[in-house]
């Protein structure tokens, strides 16, 4: 059995004491101190889990041009803060950490399932549906009495991943441009309220949001426990939150790509479509100044 939304601290364990063939990524980061999340997993993480940082392992690194300025690498599938890497520069990266296609991915972080959840759209978007977030990341596990390890981990043997048809769908800034004010999409902005409204902009040069996206704070997905609201509750929600719009419809977007996805996984677990992703987001779509910007 595959575990594709979410998975628990007790099946965790269930597959581990099997023998199963899986492989745990520790996904922990924080935006203000991007090196703290590697010092997170350096300190305690799950046993046999790889670390998956979010600027080196799982966005594209922008290159220096002859004209002194830094620009999206070439190959990148989306600009903003954290550009996605291609499908085989990230087949590339799975294939170095000894990921294999026949293996039970398990994704976690400490803040909440804002990081950990790009590597779970990321394994989709490569064709690989066998990748769930551990509920209540970090946290669950420490509170269930999970073992811990503070040592290093061996090095994995290098493997092959192949890339298979994608799973979820990408779109970029002029996807989202030409369907603006139409019927056909609804955008949803995962950032809190404040940065939404345009009343603080902390990390980009420009504050609001894309005209006409609701406003649905990635956090709202979890309850106080830090785990996913219950289907039934989650589906009320997004019912509420639409407004009788077609829920295929939905674009998922936030400040660079990556909080957007718990708001996919929640409409998942909500049991409707799944949402395209904009993972340029609103730091790619506010770079180009001729692009509409609505506040309040």
């Amino acid at each position: 059995m595959a575990f594709t939304t979410l998975i628990t601290v007790d099946q965790l364990e269930a597959l581990r004491t099997q023998g199963a063939r899986l492989m745990v990524f520790d996904c922990s980061f924080d935006l203000a101190r991007p090196a703290s999340g590697l010092e997170q997993y350096q300190a305690a993480h799950i046993p046999g889990a790889v670390h998956a940082d979010l600027d080196t392992a799982l966005s594209d690194h922008p290159t220096l041009g002859d004209d002194g300025q830094v620009h999206p690498h070439p190959d990148a599938m989306s600009g903003g803060r954290h550009p996605l890497p291609s499908r085989e520069r990230f087949a590339l990266w799975l294939s170095s950490v000894g990921f294999a296609n026949d293996m039970q991915a398990v994704v976690y972080d400490r803040q909440g399932a804002n990081y950990c959840g790009r590597l779970w759209w990321m394994l989709k978007w490569a064709g690989h549906d066998a990748v769930a977030v551990l509920d209540g990341g970090w946290q669950a596990w420490i509170d269930a009495g999970g073992h811990v390890n503070t040592d290093d981990e061996p090095a994995h043997f290098q493997s092959n991943f192949g890339l298979r048809p994608p799973l979820r769908r990408l779109v970029g800034a002029s996807d989202v441009a030409k369907q603006l004010g139409g019927t056909g999409q609804t955008l949803v902005d995962a950032r809190a309220a404040p940065r939404y409204h345009g009343e603080v902009e902390p990390l980009d040069p420009v504050a609001g949001h894309i005209p006409g996206a609701l406003n649905r704070p990635f956090a709202s997905n979890l309850g106080p426990d830090g785990r996913f609201k219950s289907a039934t509750q989650l589906r009320a929600e997004f019912d509420d939150l639409l407004q009788g719009r077609d829920p295929a419809g939905v674009v998922a977007y936030c400040g660079s790509g990556v909080s957007a996805v718990p708001n996919v996984i929640a409409m998942e677990l909500a049991g409707l479509p799944a949402p395209a992703l904009f993972a340029g987001s609103w730091s790619e779509w506010c770079s180009d100044r001729t692009r509409p910007v609505e506040r309040g």
